[in-house]
């Protein structure tokens, strides 16, 4: 039997468990099972992974999307760069190979951690249909282990953009300080934060949303409920909006291509 799981803390709801579980049964997919693992200290990793042997992949979520780098012997080079991995691949170990592997990972264990970003992959095939020439800049609305992804995706494509926060980061734009002028210039918006996530339904960035046009791209990494206060709002100002479903499944298919392919090797 092949085991997979999530570990963050706390996980009082997980999206994963819930279309893992679909899926193998869909699926008819016997010999695997997808089980929450709620760990509030990271340091605790090398523990969980010797009390449960036959771990094959874990996805990551908060708060250990980048505490979790220094456990791992090798990660993919987005990941890498956008420094937050949220999945992780986890194959046997002989003691010599780990002894030799000349990685990071934990002294002396005997399994391999791989670890990958498969929320940059989620959101890239996501937006990119949306994107037209217009949106060659945008604004993030946070700057948390969540926009990790986003901006590495941005990145890629050559958009240029500011993140938006609360607290007085160097470099980043104050949600006090964001003029309509600003919501005009960058045509492309993507929430980050957990504004107006279920139950604070009735909650949402504080932006001038009058600012919004019909040349705007919404885009909100909030999937519960279906569409958040940020995606109404941009919508009646004529705004294309999106939020992150489709995200979500995507990273977690992508996950899946991931704990079914071979090692990676150094």
């Amino acid at each position: 039997m092949k085991h997979y799981g999530l570990i963050g803390f706390p996980l009082s709801h997980s999206f994963s468990k819930k279309y893992f579980t679909e899926k193998f049964e869909t699926e008819n997919i016997a010999d695997c099972t997808y089980e929450l693992y709620p760990l509030e200290n990271i340091n605790d990793l090398p523990k969980l992974l010797h009390q449960h042997p036959n771990l094959c992949g874990l996805n990551v979520t908060i708060p250990h999307k980048v505490a979790v780098l220094k456990y791992l012997d090798w990660i993919e080079h987005d990941a890498k760069g956008a420094g937050a991995v949220n999945c992780i691949r986890v194959t046997s170990e002989s003691p010599l190979q780990a002894a030799f592997s000349g990685e990071v990972g934990v002294e002396g264990h005997d399994f391999r951690l791989e670890g990958y970003n498969t929320d940059i992959y989620g959101f890239d095939m996501s937006i990119s249909p949306l994107l037209t020439n217009q949106h060659d800049t945008a604004l993030i609305l946070g700057d948390g282990g969540a926009a990790r992804a986003v901006k590495c995706v941005l990145d890629n494509k050559g958009i240029t953009y500011n993140c938006v926060t609360r607290k007085a980061i160097p470099g980043n734009i104050l949600f006090s300080d964001l003029t309509p002028r600003l919501i005009k210039e960058n045509k492309l918006i993507i929430n980050t934060t957990p504004l107006g996530t279920y139950p604070n339904i009735d909650e949402c960035p504080p932006i001038p949303y009058e600012a919004i046009t019909g040349d705007h791209l919404l885009f909100d990494l909030i999937y519960n409920p279906e569409e958040t206060l940020f995606l109404k709002k941009g919508a009646e100002h004529g705004a294309v909006t999106k939020n992150g479903y489709e995200m979500l499944v995507l990273q977690a298919e992508k996950a899946w291509e991931i704990w079914n392919s071979k090692a990676k090797h150094p």
